[in-house]
């Protein structure tokens, strides 16, 4: 197998999957803008060959690189990024280059969070009331409906950038003030209640080969607007109404080969409302929070079911492990001397963030993994508290 992996640099777990996919026996061949020499040394041992091009949003360019492998290596059998960034140039490649996976004609059903809905409605799961707009008359025709609180978000975009909750007149005016020109977004209903995944890797036949779950403490969205630190924990096993949510969703959109991040909200009074599907990896930290849980390698797992349509499961959980992020800006009473003294035994990792994901995933982070999870909600308290 010939797999041309776009921007296989950054994030830095794309030096993992890259790594994974050639000793799973593919040939593995790299697009990116970072001078060769600045890649890693595990990254640039797992690459057959690599291709700077100076601007990674020319498409053009990325078309031409894929001629030189092309008449380099022969046929491309995948093209890959693992990044919900590059959705509609990865369809892009695929369809010009008639490769496997995703093309023009559906990455529109993934991305636009608009489009989700009617697969969401197919799957028969509960769906937030919702309306697209980009204007203020249909944004108020919603609220007449529903009532305040709202959220809104752009139609199309991953994470929380642009995320907003609505609860009066005057913060839908200032929303309207700072709304970037041009946004087409989606206003929701306000829903009560914390994120939880469905995590995993579905199969070139469409069988889910792998799950986990995570629940969020706080509100990604008050993480990102209010600057605030955040944690989350990934569970050894999964409630069964997440994992028939989750499992409903993947066939409604006939997901096939893939990673999937589906994001639930889980509400006060106990209901699953299916929130967004993204076709990737979940973000950050959360790859590594699966293989402590599950004490697998999950990155060989999806490089082994890529290139050998087989993985080594079914995988059995064994571990809580608990992400806790610090900002920069809060003082806390604990300092990292403190933290590491007091629960060593559950820290499996810690270390700065990349500054581009400080905003969400804080400034710094410990992750921990523990068979008792009262024992990580502690610590998580611990890491958290505050001087004064």
């Amino acid at each position: 197998m010939n797999f041309v992996f776009f921007s296989p640099h950054f994030p830095a777990t794309g030096a993992e999957f890259c790594d994974r996919l050639r000793k799973a026996g593919a040939t593995v061949l790299g697009i990116g803008d970072a001078p060769y020499d600045s890649l890693s040394g595990k990254l640039k041992d797992a690459l057959a060959e690599y291709y700077r091009i100076a601007d990674m949003e020319d498409y053009d360019r990325t078309f031409r690189a894929m001629g030189h492998f092309i008449h380099q290596w022969g046929r491309v059998d995948r093209f890959e990024s693992l990044n919900e960034h590059w959705l509609d140039l990865e369809a892009g490649i695929r369809t010009d280059f008639n490769i496997e996976g995703i093309r023009l004609d559906y990455v529109q059903n993934i991305k636009k969070k608009s489009r989700m809905r009617a697969a969401f409605r197919k799957a028969g799961v509960n769906v937030i009331a919702q309306r697209k707009t980009s204007e203020r008359s249909g944004a108020m025709e919603f609220i007449r409906k529903t009532g305040y609180p709202v959220v809104v978000k752009p139609d199309s975009g991953a994470g929380a950038a642009h995320t907003y909750k609505i609860s009066n007149a005057a913060e839908l005016d200032e929303f309207f003030r700072i709304k970037p020109p041009g946004m087409s977004f989606v206003m929701e209903e306000f829903i009560d209640g914390l994120v939880v995944t469905y995590d995993g890797l579905v199969d070139r036949d469409g069988e889910i080969v792998f799950a986990a779950s995570t629940k969020y403490d706080d509100s990604i969205m008050d993480v990102v607007n209010k600057n605030k630190h955040m944690s989350y924990t990934c569970r050894p096993e999964m409630p069964p109404e997440v994992e028939e949510a989750g499992r409903k969703i993947v066939k409604a959109f006939a997901l096939k080969e893939r990673f999937f991040h589906i994001e639930l909200f889980e509400t006060k009074d106990g209901r699953i409302v299916a929130l967004e599907v993204n076709i990737r990896p979940p973000g950050a930290w959360m790859t590594d929070a699966i293989n402590y849980s599950f004490d697998i390698d999950i990155y060989a797992e999806w490089a082994n079911m890529v290139v050998k349509n087989a993985t080594c499961g079914p995988h059995k959980g064994r571990y809580f492990t608990a992400y806790a992020s610090r900002k920069d800006h809060i003082a806390y009473l604990h300092d990292h001397a403190d933290v590491l003294a007091a629960h060593a035994d559950k820290i499996m990792r810690h270390n700065a963030i990349e500054p581009v994901f400080s905003r969400a995933m804080g400034n710094y982070a410990y992750q921990m993994r523990s068979t008792d999870p009262q024992a990580l909600k502690d610590a998580v308290a611990y890491i958290h508290a505050l001087k004064g």
